[in-house]
Order: C-alpha cells, then sequence, then structure tokens
C-alpha cells in the first residue's frame, strides 16, 4: 500500500456510512471556519480521486449537504457553502444536544434525587459563569 493510500484509508473508518463521514467533514470545517459562506468546495471527482474513493459515494454525501442547506449547487460551476449554514448546523446540532445529552442527563439527575439546582450549580462551575 503507497503512503497516499495509507492516507486516504485513514480518513475514514467503520463507524459510519462513508458517506456520512464527508458529510460530517464538511460540516465541521464550516462550523470551524475552515469553509466560509458561498465558498466553493471540491468537486465530486477530485474528492473521490483524492480519497481513492467511488465518485457515487462522495455524490450522495454532496447530495445530502444540498438537502440540509449546507451546499447549494451553481449550475456548471460547481458545489458552494450556504452563506447561512454555520446557523443551520448550530442550530440543528443545539437541538440534537438538548433531546441526546440534556434530557437524558435530568432524566438521571431526576431519577438518582440530584436536584435542579444542583446541575444548575454545577454546570455554573464548569463553564466559569455565574
Amino acid at each position: 500500500m503507497n503512503r497516499l493510500t495509507q492516507l486516504a484509508a485513514r480518513m475514514f473508518d467503520d463507524r459510519s456510512p462513508i458517506y456520512r463521514q464527508i458529510a460530517d467533514r464538511i460540516e465541521a470545517d464550516v462550523l470551524s471556519g475552515t469553509l466560509g459562506g458561498d465558498e466553493q468546495v471540491m468537486s465530486t471527482n477530485k474528492y473521490a480521486a483524492f480519497h481513492r474513493i467511488n465518485p457515487a459515494t462522495v455524490a450522495k454525501a454532496f447530495q445530502q449537504l444540498v438537502d440540509d442547506g449546507v451546499l447549494y449547487k451553481r449550475r456548471g460551476i460547481g458545489m458552494f457553502v450556504s452563506p447561512d449554514a454555520p446557523e443551520k448546523l448550530r442550530a440543528g446540532r443545539r437541538k440534537s444536544f438538548l433531546t441526546d445529552v440534556v434530557d437524558p442527563m435530568v432524566a438521571q439527575a431526576k431519577a438518582i434525587g440530584v436536584p435542579v439546582s444542583e446541575l444548575i450549580e454545577r454546570i455554573t462551575e464548569l463553564t466559569g459563569e455565574g
């Protein structure tokens, strides 16, 4: 296995489908500011060639991002980051965080008798706010 093949193999793992990992990576780049609004992303074929994966896999990831409003298409030019993508992604992640993390935490705290005031105190302590 040559160096490029080894690098491409490390880019993806078995935790989820490759197209989802591509979409997750692009979303992370948008959230971090590495990819800005109206910035062009690498073409499907270039992305596939660079990572040595099937172009259909990349196309599926890009289409998911278009459907989610993260990317948009300019006919004949390519894919670009939607100007409001960071806000959309943050809003979605906030909602998921509250549902997936905070709700179960509160339910568990309630089940073991931890008062809400203690949760708030601990969160305030950890964030340095207050």
